[in-house]
């Protein structure tokens, strides 16, 4: 079990790949993101990694929290969170985590508070259709209607849906691809929507209803300071790396092209050829009625009779 990381959403974009098709991507963003702590079991109890991300003003930081900071030597954070890892999944205090700590194709949990949408009424929020918009209906079209029952039980159930404060709730979006890492500007491209605004802190970490990619570097990725990322290495700006390529189905050949071309041409000549003949038995039947004998009706009228 690795630990996972705290990250900033910038925003949403859309990837190119080779065959023209876009993805749409979430971008987000490692902020100095640095172990600030150790969790260990002979001591703690349990195995965790305490990352800290962003960098905060000392005086917008409480004085226990600096004396923190300034024990284990490490710039105050904005955001802290803690993750379980396995016991050889610690990392030292201060190492700096990259982006190569996810790879491309790897699928994972982005956690966040949503967005806030304050007091909403019953059809937004739960998705009612309200009341008639015509006769019957007094100034309340939108309103939710009835909540309780007669005098048994005389009171409205707990967990109605009615009016109320909706969003900014904590919510986990699961089985999010990876699509690209750029560990120069420290950003992971991640196909699909994630809770929260732009400038929200989330969390990611390996999907749990998955097995980790085999790729994916245990047990972290860490920034190496002395190391330079060779820029020619990664995948050309705006294009999706090649291991988040998924297999499309192969274009039909020519020869496919030409014999269904053939047998579409084909059923509209016997399908017009149809039409014809039905227009010509038509205009036959009303010529045979225009050539019989006016009392020929009658006559056999008064057979029958």
């Amino acid at each position: 079990m690795r630990t996972g990381v705290i990250a900033k959403k910038v925003g949403m974009t859309r990837l190119f790949q080779a065959d023209g098709r876009h993805v749409p991507v979430t971008v987000l963003q490692l902020d100095g993101l640095q172990v600030i702590g150790r969790r260990e079991m002979d001591r703690d109890g349990y195995t965790a990694v305490q990352l800290g991300a962003g960098t905060a003003k000392a005086k917008n930081v409480a004085k226990p929290q600096r004396a923190a900071f300034g024990k284990v030597e490490v710039e105050p954070k904005v955001r802290v969170a803690e993750f379980r890892v396995a016991e050889d999944a610690l990392l030292d205090v201060g190492a700096l985590i990259s982006a190569d700590h996810f790879v491309p194709g790897q699928f994972v949990d982005v956690a966040g508070v949503t967005q806030g949408k304050g007091f909403a009424g019953a059809m937004k929020r739960w998705g009612f259709g309200g009341l008639r918009a015509t006769h019957g209906v007094s100034v309340s079209h939108r309103s939710h209607g009835s909540t309780g029952n007669r005098q048994d039980p005389g009171r409205v159930f707990k967990n109605k849906k009615m009016a109320g404060h909706m969003g900014a709730r904590n919510r986990t979006q699961q089985n999010l691809e990876v699509v690209r890492t750029d560990p120069i500007r420290g950003l992971l491209f991640i196909k699909g929507s994630v809770p929260g605004h732009k400038g929200a802190w989330l969390t990611v970490s390996d999907a749990i209803k998955l097995p980790r990619n085999e790729s994916a570097p245990y047990p972290a990725g860490v920034i190496d300071t002395k190391a330079k990322v060779d820029e020619a290495e990664l995948p050309a700006a705006g294009l999706v790396d090649d291991a988040a390529v998924h297999e499309i189905p192969a274009l039909p050949s020519d020869e496919e092209v030409a014999a269904i071309a053939a047998e579409q041409e084909a059923g509209a000549a016997a399908e017009a050829e149809a039409q014809a003949d039905a227009a010509e038995g038509a205009v036959q039947e009303a010529q045979s009625d225009e050539a019989k004998p006016e009392g020929e009706g009658n006559a056999d009228e008064s057979k029958e009779g």
